[in-house]
C-alpha cells in the first residue's frame, strides 16, 4: 500500500539542524506538538559538499513518527540515488531523489513508488521548474530547493515564490510542491502563498531556543 501525505498544509521540521545528541527527544516533543512528516536529508559528501544522516538513523526515527500515525520525507542528495532508493525506502513514507543527479529519473520514481513510498523530485534553483513537466504521471511531489543544496542555515534566495508558483500552475492538483531551504518566520507564509503546501525548517525550529515553539508559530503563519 502506498503512503500518503496528511491533508492540507504540513510544517515539515527537518533533522538536519536537530541536536543529535537530543534527536530522539527533539522529534518525540515535535510529533507531539502535531508534526506528521518529518524531513531527512541525505548528504554523501559527492553530490553536495556535506555529509550527513545515514540509514541507521532514518530507522531510528520511522519508528516514533510512524507510532503517530505520520511519515519520514527522506530528501536523497546523493549521487546514484538508485542506489539509495533501495537503502532508506523501506523506513521512509516519502523518497525525493534530485533531478539532477541521474540522467533516468523516471526510473527512479517507478523504484521509489515500487518500495510503497510517496515519489518525490527535488530541482535546484538553477533548474528551470518546467524541466518536471515530463515526469509528472510518475510523480507525487515536486521539492523546490530554496538555497544550493549542502547546509542548513543558508540564505532564501529571493526568486524561489516565483519557482514555485511555477510548479503550481504546472502540476496537478493531486502532485504537492514542498519548499525546502531557509525557510523561517520571514518567507513560510509567502512561500505558501505561492503555492507550496509541505513547508520544509531545519535551522529554524532546531535552531530555535524552544524548538516545538518555532513549530508552533511556522504552523500559525503557514495556516496549518
Amino acid at each position: 500500500m502506498t503512503a500518503t501525505f496528511p491533508a492540507g498544509v504540513q510544517v515539515l521540521p527537518s533533522v538536519m539542524s536537530a541536536d543529535l545528541l537530543r534527536l530522539g527527544a527533539q522529534v518525540d516533543a515535535l510529533v507531539g506538538a502535531g508534526a506528521r512528516v518529518v524531513h531527512v536529508d541525505v548528504m554523501d559528501g559527492r553530490f553536495v559538499p556535506n555529509i550527513t544522516l545515514g540509514t541507521g538513523t532514518a530507522a531510528a526515527l520511522a519508528g516514533p513518527v510512524r507510532a503517530a500515525g505520520g511519515l519520514l520525507d527522506v530528501h536523497l542528495m546523493v549521487e546514484r540515488p538508485g542506489l539509495a532508493v533501495d537503502l532508506f525506502a523501506p523506513h521512509a513514507g516519502a523518497v525525493s531523489v534530485h533531478l539532477e543527479a541521474d540522467p533516468h529519473p523516471h526510473a527512479l520514481l517507478q523504484q521509489i513508488r515500487a518500495h510503497g513510498c510517496l515519489a518525490g523530485l527535488a530541482i535546484n534553483p538553477g533548474t528551470p521548474p518546467e524541466a518536471v513537466a515530463e515526469l509528472v504521471d510518475g510523480l507525487d511531489y515536486v521539492n523546490c530547493m530554496g538555497v544550493n543544496p549542502g547546509f542548513s542555515g543558508q540564505a532564501y534566495i529571493a526568486t524561489t515564490p516565483g519557482r514555485i508558483a511555477r510548479l503550481r500552475d504546472l502540476l496537478p492538483d493531486r502532485v504537492r510542491v514542498e519548499v525546502d531551504g531557509g525557510i523561517g518566520p520571514a518567507n513560510a507564509a509567502e512561500a505558501r502563498a505561492a503555492g507550496a503546501d509541505l513547508i520544509v525548517s531545519a535551522s529554524s525550529i532546531f535552531g530555535a531556543p524552544d524548538p516545538v515553539a518555532a513549530y508552533r508559530g511556522l504552523v500559525a503563519l503557514v495556516g496549518a
